[in-house]
């Protein structure tokens, strides 16, 4: 816990004056109560028999400064809370690597059933948006809260050749800030025509849109989850895709599915091998304050998505809690007034 004002935690050294002060109270009435000739009267004004009646309601009462001057200086906890994430952008691959059955049935299928587990378990108001990548990006469902269209969406997927993850970066900050600029064709080296009589290192491309660098993963109203099971062959450096990314504070969470050492697999007639980049998947992660999964299995691959629904959905905040400190030091208040009133006929 730490504090907006520590400085009135300062006047916590009050309290072992009052405490003295009360000590000192009770000896002066010892000092008048043996004045009296009755002894009955003395053991009624000492209160004999009643020690612990006699000394609540001035605890709770100074219990109930002390919870005052804490919640004079303003204390901050960490409490979980409903995140406000309201847009979630789901960039799926689609290569042909996609279809091995080290995964069962196959990472495509295996992928799509855990997708929709996680889109089923989102609170209704969070928007999905599907990302389809293979050797380029698209958009194969703009942000809903349609959950049908979204299953649709993922259900229609057609496997590709190639693997560009970083064209999928790029095509969902485009997804989440559509009026922002973001265009593929201002990330990299310029595209392969040449422009006539003007080298290929000298051609204009557009520039990349301006924007001002912010913390990375401070952005909360959106974030990306890019699932992928090889290593980028084409299109953009994911790490420049991750870097523009990170400057608009947007979390790139990674999820790696499949064999790290490699694996070789048929497609179309073509024979491929893949390994699944973890280094690479790791840094995009880390440098945009979000993080990697590595899911082996089918139930691996649903249990990531179950983490991620839970980490998406709710959130720690430093939140002020010094309303609850002033409500406590209320109570404790009124309750050592009752007491006193209901056992003394007086407020302490």
């Amino acid at each position: 816990m730490s504090f907006l004002w520590p400085q009135f935690l300062w006047l916590l050294a009050v309290l072992p004056l009052l405490l003295v002060l009360y000590v000192w109270l009770l000896r002066r009435k010892k000092k008048l109560a043996v004045r009296y000739a009755s002894l009955s009267i003395v053991h009624e004004a000492m209160g004999a028999g009643q020690s612990l009646r006699r000394h609540l309601p001035p605890l709770l009462f100074l219990l109930a400064i002390a919870a005052m001057l804490i919640a004079a200086a303003r204390p901050m906890a960490s409490v979980v809370l409903p995140s406000n994430q309201q847009t979630i952008i789901l960039a799926m691959d689609v290569s042909g690597s996609m279809r091995a059955e080290d995964v069962k049935p196959n990472r495509l299928v295996a992928a799509q059933e855990a997708a929709k587990g996680f889109i089923k378990d989102l609170p209704r108001h969070v928007k999905v948006g599907v990302v389809a990548f293979a050797g380029s990006a698209n958009v194969a469902q703009l942000p809903t809260t349609n959950r049908e269209d979204l299953n649709a969406a993922i259900d229609s997927f057609q496997l590709q050749r190639a693997t560009a993850t970083g064209n999928a970066i790029v095509v969902s900050l485009a997804t989440l800030f559509p009026n922002a600029g973001i265009d593929i064709s201002t990330f990299g080296s310029p595209g392969r025509q040449q422009l006539q009589g003007v080298p290929i290192d000298q051609a204009q491309r557009p520039k990349p849109a301006e924007v001002a660098p912010v913390p990375p993963g401070s952005y909360s109203s959106a974030a990306i989850i890019m699932l992928t099971d090889g290593q980028r062959t084409t299109g953009v450096d994911p790490m420049e895709a991750a870097k523009a990314a990170a400057d608009r504070g947007v979390r790139v969470y990674t999820v790696g599915v499949g064999t790290v050492s490699g694996e070789t697999i048929g497609f179309e007639g073509w024979s491929m091998r893949v390994r699944l980049d973890e280094e690479t998947l790791k840094a995009v992660a880390t440098s945009t304050a979000a993080e990697y999964f590595y899911a082996g299995t089918a139930t691996d691959l649903k249990k990531v998505y179950e983490t991620l629904s839970s980490r998406l959905t709710v959130e720690k905040k430093e939140t002020e809690i010094s309303a609850l400190f002033a409500l406590g030091a209320a109570l404790l208040a009124l309750l050592s007034a009752g007491l006193s009133l209901l056992w003394f006929n007086r407020i302490l």
